[in-house]
């Protein structure tokens, strides 16, 4: 084990436009600020881990690059003392604000020659982890650390577990040399006798022993101290709330040393709770720490398929016991403990819940090899895929029970069964929800979910079913007293007193809409949302489109907290719950609320108190920014946030509750300044239906009007919202905003409502009018206008290209060009038709394919492709998880055959949006360049030239433009090895 003590030293703290003449297409001129290119976007910081200290004296987080290695800053928010720890992250803050203890990650340089030269995943570099004595600043680092855990309650102890140690290089020999051994030699004819039977019985290979693979070394340290104790081979652990009790799970090499065991911080006394070959899991302590519970198949293990049991311990006894006993015979007929079930007390320890399952069967040894089939009935509840796509999950499902823990003895009781399977127990535990949605399962693959609720006894386990068939499904108030629901059929909140079975309106007859006001898909607009429940259930807080109305659970008194102020200032109003740990609102004092202008877009804050009369709600604050983030010191009135605008990157922020003085506490990206960057404005445009609409523009930081500009179009559906949005320079599968706008592009992101039914054309109505708007302006060049978007975006480029000849390229992700033949494709990540989409959701038809089948052929752009004359680039790869990436081949291939200028990129492996960071950087290259062909001028890439051969794919090395002057550096050092 390798720990590196060190101090840490304070440091100052409609679309795309043609191509313009070169003299005015380049946004930056010599001698002002550069534009952004590639070797800018790895070293791009992103703030993370953001935690104040519970007396809000200390703020902690973690600088970030995209490519590289980052580092934990700690901030004394009094006194302005800074510390700093290399490659840090993931913080935790003791609750006694003392330490900070957090995990470092591995040199990047290290991790990419690993994987450069392929080492084995258990040979490369790990992460570790760092205790930071804020009293000092010094850091103390331990290396290879797969886990580490901090008592909720406790600023003592910190225990964590180590990776396995690496393997010695003669370890590494005996291996290969065993391995070696097992590769038979060539086999020679050989006749051999017939065995005798009792010989042939002999021969039988052995039965194969069960494998379980070994934990790791444990450790558990006192950070006062630096004193630790140190434990073999564990797999799980768990601290109770108070930091007194370390529960944990022992895998051994050697059996008879598994177990499951307490240890106690305060003493260094171990408690073997239960001890025996087997699996221990699900170590679970109760809310004061004085109970534990935990799942072990030690009785069972050497069975095929090992059933669990439950166990339960009360400290400081001498060991656990099983409390449900088998001879018990209290679950039901071939059920057992579900070792996947989760563990949970009631709040009070009274209860405990956790699942059971059909107890598992060995195969039967004479069991034939299944055939390799799926069998589709359209009797399924579920189609073929979608049951795959669950299958893990299925595996795992348990049926919740309660064991009550009375005076005398202890009650079972199931709760959930094989028709109603869902259960929400309420805060206290005492009454739970129940849900199903059998009956209703293969809706889901053409209209949507629904459900049945129920009420359930925790005592007894009896329901009584209170809603039937809804999509909106249903809660239970803080205190279990009340369940409440939104109704679709006359759009309105509605209560039920579990007490008397009586039912409230709450909503119906107040002269406001509490549905979503704009709503254009074919579905039921959904509510805007509840707030809350105050102390003891005495009301419940609801949103309106503005407003927060607070309304007694039986519906007899209701008023708008906010007094009307915010539909009449089309301010947007939403409480913001500061105290992760609170479950309900306050009766009194102050609540602040975090609010949006709808109108300007300017963020901020108002507070209002419950226990005022109904005012205006008093601002804090306002700006014309995107302000979020926001944290409060659980124990003092000291605030953390962030603000952000296009141009301006979300550092960090600290004040007081009036938010007067505030002060910015971080600079993440001082290099931006370097820069040209560009500022975004709102503007609102007209589209063909008459309809006002806002739209985002952006234009470049030395933006000059007298210039003509390219200008890129991004659309998906409404984007007005993202107006003070900071994109950080970086690879993706859609452009960067902030990159074409350095490099002398205007970008224009309008908002596009629908008529259902007609998507396509609603497209069509909105974005051609918000480009005309924009060509009105007078600086942007009518041939040089472009497009670009993904997914659903991308299906309506491809749908525009079709109708249009506005555009002088564009690029549509992801998209589906023929609607006839999606409807009835899969989604692969969920393994659910694509139907409900075109009759409930996004794709807006409103009907099945042979109601509207002219609306669905109207809408598919693979049957216009004639009309293209645009050059077309799509991304589609072949693990599309969301539109299957026949739909980009369909379109490609009718361009082809047409003769059309087309390009189609597949990243092998790649699902719905690029994950992997490489293929992120080839792409944006690709995309850019085809853009910067078209609207800038640039010459056309080899790759568009003469294409790629299948032979030669993904050869283009575009790490050089990434890394710049450090990639002509690394050439040098590898012509100097070559010599």
């Amino acid at each position: 084990m390798d720990r590196k003590p060190h101090l840490s030293f304070l440091r100052i703290v409609v679309l795309v436009a043609l191509v313009l003449p070169l003299a005015v297409t380049t946004g930056a001129t010599a001698g002002t600020k550069k534009p952004i290119t590639y070797d800018a976007y790895d070293g791009w910081r992103s703030i993370q881990g953001t935690q104040l200290s519970r007396d809000g004296q200390w703020l902690v987080y973690a600088l970030a690059p995209q490519d590289g290695d980052g580092e934990l800053v700690v901030l004394n928010l009094k006194t302005n003392k800074e510390y700093r720890a290399a490659r840090g992250r993931q913080p935790v803050v003791t609750v006694d604000g003392k330490f900070v203890v957090f995990t470092t990650a591995p040199v990047k340089a290290d991790v990419d020659k690993a994987k450069k030269d392929k080492k084995k995943p258990e040979e490369q570099p790990k992460s570790g982890f760092g205790i930071m004595d804020l009293a000092t600043g010094q850091v103390t680092t331990v290396d290879r650390v797969k886990s580490f855990k901090v008592p909720e309650e406790s600023g003592a102890f910190v225990a964590y577990v180590l990776e396995p140690p690496l393997k010695k290089p003669e370890e590494k020999k005996d291996e290969a040399k065993k391995e070696e051994a097992k590769k038979e030699p060539e086999a020679k004819p050989e006749v051999k006798p017939e065995p005798k039977p009792e010989e042939a019985k002999k021969e039988e290979p052995k039965k194969e022993e069960k494998k379980k693979e070994p934990g790791n070394d444990f450790v558990v340290r006192e950070l006062a101290t630096a004193k630790e104790t140190k434990i073999a081979e564990v797999v799980d652990y768990v601290w109770n709330k108070p930091g007194t009790w370390l529960a944990y799970g022992v895998s051994s090499k050697t059996p008879e040393n598994d177990g499951a065991f307490a240890f106690e911080a305060a003493t260094g006394k171990t408690v073997a709770l239960l001890k025996g070959l087997g699996n221990y899991k699900n170590l679970t302590f109760d809310e004061k720490g004085a109970q534990l519970a935990f799942t072990s198949d030690r009785d069972d293990y050497k069975s095929d398929k090992s059933a669990s049991k439950l166990y339960h311990w009360t400290a400081p006894a001498a060991a656990a016991v099983e409390l449900v006993p088998a001879a018990a015979k209290v679950f039901p007929a071939g059920m057992a403990v579900g070792e996947n079930g989760r563990l949970q007390f009631s709040k009070d320890g009274g209860r405990l819940f956790f699942g059971i399952v059909t107890a598992p069967k060995p195969e039967p040894k004479d069991a034939p090899e299944p055939v390799k089939v799926d069998i589709w009935s359209w009797k399924d509840p579920y189609l073929q895929p979608m049951q795959k796509a669950q299958a893990e999950e299925d595996k795992k499902r348990t049926l919740m029970c309660v064991m009550h823990f009375g005076p005398k003895e202890k009650k079972f009781v199931q709760l959930a069964t094989a028709e109603v399977p869902g259960i929400t127990l309420s805060e206290e535990s005492k009454v739970a929800l129940g849900s199903s949605d059998i009956a209703y399962r293969q809706l889901v693959s053409w209209d949507q979910r629904y459900e049945d609720i129920y009420i359930v006894d925790v005592g007894t386990g009896t329901k009584k079913m209170v809603l039937e068939k809804t999509p909106s499904g249903a809660r239970l108030s803080p205190g279990g007293a009340w369940m409440y629901h939104f109704r679709d059929e006359d759009n309105a909140w509605y209560t039920y007193r579990i007490a008397d079975g009586k039912t409230f309106n709450l909503t119906g007859k107040l002269a406001v809409r509490f549905d979503q006001e704009v709503w254009d898909s074919p579905s039921e607009p959904r509510p805007y949302g509840v707030a809350g429940w105050t102390d003891g259930d005495k009301s419940i807080l609801i949103y309106d489109r503005y407003d927060i109305w607070e309304i007694s659970p039986d519906g007899a008194k209701s008023r708008m907290v906010t007094s009307g102020m915010g539909r009449r200032d089309k301010l947007v109003f939403r409480y913001s719950r500061l105290d992760p740990e609170r479950t309900t609102i306050p009766a009194s004092g102050p609540l602040l609320l975090q609010t949006s202008n709808e109108k300007t877009r300017a963020t901020g804050a108002y507070r209002v108190d419950l226990s005022a009369p109904a005012a205006d709600a008093v601002k804090v604050v306002m700006m014309d920014k995107l302000f979020g983030g926001l944290q409060k010191a659980k124990n003092a009135d000291v605030y953390v946030f962030t603000q952000q605008r296009f141009e301006e990157f979300p550092d960090l922020w600290t004040s007081g509750p009036d938010f007067a003085a505030a002060r910015k506490v971080s600079q993440a990206n001082s290099q931006q300044s370097e820069y040209n960057w560009g500022k975004a404005e709102l503007i609102e445009y007209t589209n063909a239906d008459g309809k006002t609409l806002p739209a985002v523009l952006i234009k470049p930081e030395d933006f000059d009007p007298s210039k003509k500009y390219p200008l890129m179009v991004y659309i998906y559906e409404t984007l007005a919202s993202g107006l003070h949005r900071y994109y950080p320079p970086s690879p993706g599968t859609s452009i960067n905003f902030t990159r074409y706008a350095s490099n002398g592009y205007v970008i224009l992101m309008p908002d596009i409502v629908y008529e259902v039914g007609y998507p396509g054309s609603s497209a069509l109505r909105c974005v051609i009018p918000a480009v005309n708007k924009v060509l009105d302006m007078g600086f942007i060049d009518p041939k040089r206008v472009g497009i670009q978007g993904h997914s659903w975006g991308g299906y309506q480029i491809t749908y525009l290209v079709t109708q249009t000849h506005m555009f002088a390229a564009v690029q549509a992700g992801a998209s589906v060009s023929n609607m006839t033949s999606a409807y009835g494709g899969i989604r692969w990540g969920t393994g659910m038709s694509r139907a409900f989409q075109y009759e409930k959701t996004q794709s807006r038809i409103g009907a099945p394919l042979w109601s509207r089948t002219l609306q669905f052929l109207e809408n598919s752009p693979v049957f216009w492709v004639e009309r293209v004359d645009t050059p077309y680039l799509s991304i589609h790869n072949d693990e599309d998880d969301a539109v299957p990436w026949y739909q980009g081949i369909e379109f490609f291939s009718a361009l082809r055959r047409l003769g059309k200028e087309a390009y189609m990129f597949n990243y092998n492996g790649e699902k719905h949006g690029l994950r992997e960071r490489e293929n992120q950087k080839h792409w944006t290259v690709h995309q850019d360049e085809f853009f910067d062909h078209f609207l800038l001028g640039k010459p056309r890439p080899e790759w568009m030239e003469k294409g790629v051969a299948y032979l030669e794919r993904g050869k283009r090395d575009v790490t050089p433009l990434y890394k710049g002057e450090a990639a002509k550096e690394e050439k040098k050092e590898e012509k100097k090895e070559a010599k």
